[in-house]
């Protein structure tokens, strides 16, 4: 008698714990508990589509999910069953089941929900949109979260994407359904010719409508405004594409592509920063930045400057020379690990903190248009005394010949 108790005690405790086990399927879905409908339809045909074994491959993870998103899509979508799981859980729909209802294949709900074939054929992918987004040279380097807006095509939610106002789609009686004439003309006594053509009862699409819906007009689909969240990476580069799956757009008769943003670097305008704060006077090439920084003669020639140069993450580099420094005019410096973080895709794009590119600061001389004749004297005298002491002889280092060529006499 202890043993027989001891026994249901276990088998007790063990069917407990598959309820546990057992995800709930509000869950499985995303929906809250009190979801209508509607939005039990809309996420199901996001999650079927996205985990549908034809889009996954090989992978066996996406194809439990699959059946999971099946099975509680199956049983929350009809009323008698998702009362019975609100009241008894996962228990209550098994012994259901075994009473008589009705378990349905995966593949044939996608198939019935979506149209097309079940498991023995493969459900057409939709062609992916793509988009060129511009993002400042700022938001490369530091990263950015941003967004963009076009006009994407959605299944209607009124009519579920069946483009009828009451739920009904019939079988078009023109076609049979296969959304073609098979046509034949005779050529001549005897002689016959076959053509197929575009059934133009309904459309193509084997099936026919009595009420359409007046929110899609029977289109089935409809195009709104939609927004995307765009995070771009830190260092990411110029070009770089980032993939949104399934977010193209939708139809009731594939599964719906890829959403591609490409990211270009917009071009920078001087009135948009008089400060000289942002990527302005900055230029990118790869993982290195350039700038050119403008010198008067003096300075060149003379050094004793100091210049600090604001960055993209408004860090400061300190460009400097020492008295008697000359920098000469087209001179390029190389500091190194101040140019565009590099960008790593390490499985999640992984940004190495310590990893930059170099900046090359391109040096420009501008000389006065005239000095004043004082200034100038002292000038020369200057410039002779340092051209005496240097050896400096400038006719041999101009370049000229020694004696002018004779002029030539013109006829």
């Amino acid at each position: 008698m202890l043993l027989h108790g001891t026994t249901l005690a276990v088998l007790f405790l063990a069917l407990i714990q598959v309820a546990l086990c057992a995800e709930d399927y509000y869950k499985i879905l995303g929906v809250e508990k009190k979801a209508t409908d509607r939005q039990l339809k809309s996420a199901y045909r996001q999650l079927s589509k996205k985990f549908h074994p034809d889009k996954n491959p090989g992978d066996n993870t996406a194809h439990d999910k699959f059946v999971e998103v099946s099975e509680a899509y199956e049983v929350l979508s009809d009323k008698e069953m998702r009362e019975i799981y609100d009241r008894y859980g996962h228990d209550g729909v098994q012994s259901h089941r075994k009473g008589g209802g009705q378990h349905h294949d995966p593949f044939d709900l996608f198939s019935r929900f979506f149209g097309g074939g079940g498991r023995g054929s493969r459900e057409p992918h939709g062609p992916n949109q793509e988009f060129r987004v511009e993002i400042s040279l700022r938001d490369f380097y530091n990263g950015a979260n941003t967004h963009f807006e076009w006009n994407k095509q959605h299944i209607c939610e009124k009519c579920d994407g069946s483009g009828s106002a009451d739920g009904v789609v019939e079988t078009c009686n023109t076609c049979g359904g296969r959304g073609v004439r098979i046509i034949k003309q005779q050529l001549a006594p005897g002689m016959f010719q076959q053509m197929q053509r575009h059934c133009d009862a309904c459309g193509g699409r084997g099936k026919t409508i009595k009420h359409r819906c007046p929110h899609c007009q029977g289109q089935r689909v409809e195009r709104k405004p939609t927004t995307v969240d765009l995070k771009v990476e830190r260092g990411a580069k110029n070009g770089a594409r980032v993939v949104y799956e399934n977010e193209a757009d939708e139809s009731p008769d594939y599964i719906t592509g890829d959403l591609i943003v490409h990211l270009s670097e917009k071009d920078p305008a001087n009135d948009e920063n008089p400060e000289r704060v942002d990527g302005v006077f900055f230029r990118r090439k790869g993982d290195h930045l350039f700038w050119t920084e403008v010198l008067s003669l003096r300075e060149a020639w003379m050094g004793d400057w100091t210049r600090n140069l604001t960055h993209l993450d408004n860090h400061v580099v300190r460009l400097s020379r020492k008295r008697g420094q000359v920098v000469q005019p087209g001179h390029v410096e190389t500091i190194a690990g101040e140019g565009m973080p590099i960008w790593h895709e390490d499985g999640d794009s992984v940004y190495h903190k310590h990893d930059f590119g170099n900046l090359y600061v391109t040096y420009e001389v501008v000389l006065p248009d005239q000095l004043d004749k004082g200034i100038e004297s002292e000038f020369w005298d200057t410039w002779e005394k340092w051209r005496a002491k240097s050896a400096v002889n400038l006719h041999a280092d101009s370049g000229r010949p020694d004696k002018e060529p004779p002029a030539r006499d013109e006829l």
